[in-house]
């Protein structure tokens, strides 16, 4: 074969190969998006459409009742909480409302404490040489195989003795300790040379500051990686919140949703609409944090 039939013949395979990759990656970005139009859609389709045997892909006529429904079935403070004896207490507000800003709060304060702890234990782990070390980060591996199912009656009593049953901390702090943050943020904190940090020691730099203006920054994709997979992990931490959270003014959007649900019927217009506003802030956060999230997904493909 001459070098001008070879030159053709690997370029007929790159080509072939790009559009076979290319063909599979929009047939798999179409079955992962599909359910996101199929939510979104069905937000706004009468209940006709939405029951139909026939699937109705696109709504004949747009109509918003399902979010009117969501919006008027209930009212509740906007926030509430107690200072030096006193309650303030916010404006009212649609209940839909008052659900997604505490599954807000719930998950931007469980990634901002994760990921603050998670990268300071990964960071003493990685760096640090003293006795006990392997063991506890031997416990953290394995903590990351216990079902939370098997530690749910001791963090239900332990949140019961803090006094913290029934508010959106009783969801918060049980995540905060996630062993697969310290885990990811450690093997993050290793790729870092060491002789750094015994420069900055010889420069008589504290920990502290070593910490937060040497290894800090250096380990930022990690921590953009932990906190998106925090932030997605306390959302749809759906039986936590369902065991630790009761009253109406506390729960989060998909509690919510789900208390608004007759005991023999399901209105799948009004589960659309509630899960099309849940999909919300988590898009936003995934955009946010997307190369970050590349990132910790690829991590250690390549030793450099």
């Amino acid at each position: 074969m001459s070098k001008f039939n070879y030159i053709a013949a690997n370029r007929a395979k790159s080509k072939t190969y790009y559009i076979v990759s290319f063909a599979l990656v929009i047939i798999l970005a179409f079955l992962f998006a599909f359910p996101l139009y199929w939510i979104i859609t069905g937000s706004f389709k009468i209940k006709k459409e939405i029951m139909a045997t026939t699937p109705v892909w696109f709504p004949s006529e747009f109509t918003t009742a399902n979010f009117d429904k969501l919006m008027t079935s209930r009212t509740a403070s906007l926030f509430d909480f107690k200072m030096f004896g006193y309650t303030i207490t916010g404006p009212k507000v649609p209940a839909a409302i008052r659900w997604e800003v505490n599954t807000v709060f719930m998950s931007v304060s469980s990634m901002l404490l994760t990921c603050i702890t998670a990268s300071m234990a990964g960071y003493v782990l990685a760096k640090k040489r003293f006795w006990g070390r392997t063991l506890i980060f031997s416990l953290i591996v394995c903590a990351m195989a216990l079902p939370k199912q098997v530690i749910l009656i001791p963090l239900l009593r332990e949140m019961s003795a803090l006094k913290l049953y029934d508010t959106i901390w009783a969801v918060i702090f049980p995540i905060v300790g996630w062993p697969f943050g310290v885990f990811l943020l450690k093997q993050f904190a290793e790729s870092i040379p060491t002789g750094m940090v015994e420069a900055c020691r010889i420069d008589g730099a504290s920990e502290w500051r070593t910490f937060t203006d040497v290894m800090f920054p250096m380990i930022k994709p990690g921590v953009g990686a932990c906190a998106i997979f925090t932030f997605i992990n306390s959302w749809n931490d759906y039986f936590m919140q369902l065991i630790m959270l009761t009253s109406s003014k506390n729960l989060t959007i998909s509690l919510g949703i789900a208390t608004m649900q007759a005991e023999n019927s399901t209105d799948f217009g009004l589960l659309m609409a509630g899960s099309a506003l849940a999909s919300v802030p988590i898009i936003i956060v995934f955009l946010i944090f997307q190369k970050y999230f590349t990132k910790g997904i690829t991590m250690g493909a390549i030793k450099g």
